[in-house]
């Protein structure tokens, strides 16, 4: 494997890794309160275009780690989505 490559995995991991614990505590607190809706869906959409962008480039480092943090992100927009339809109790 090449070092650029070998890189690129190590920085997407630890980027896509940095989710983890919002999407952890989205998830035990049930609130979304804080989180930013226009933030979350430009991140999203920014990522998405990332991942059409690595697979035009045949990039697999951007293709995975783009992946996997759209993954995480999505989840947290879903919760906050979900939060928005839901009155509160």
């Amino acid at each position: 494997m090449e070092f650029k490559t070998l890189l690129g995995l190590i920085a997407g991991t630890l980027t896509t890794l940095s989710f983890v614990p919002q999407v952890l505590k989205t998830w035990k607190t049930r609130s979304t309160k804080d989180i930013s809706l226009t933030m979350f869906s430009l991140f999203c959409t920014g990522v998405l275009l990332w991942i059409i962008y690595g697979i035009s480039t045949q990039d697999a480092p951007v293709v995975i780690a783009n992946s996997a943090t759209l993954l995480l992100a999505s989840t947290i927009l879903w919760f906050k989505l979900s939060a928005i339809r839901q009155p509160h109790r």
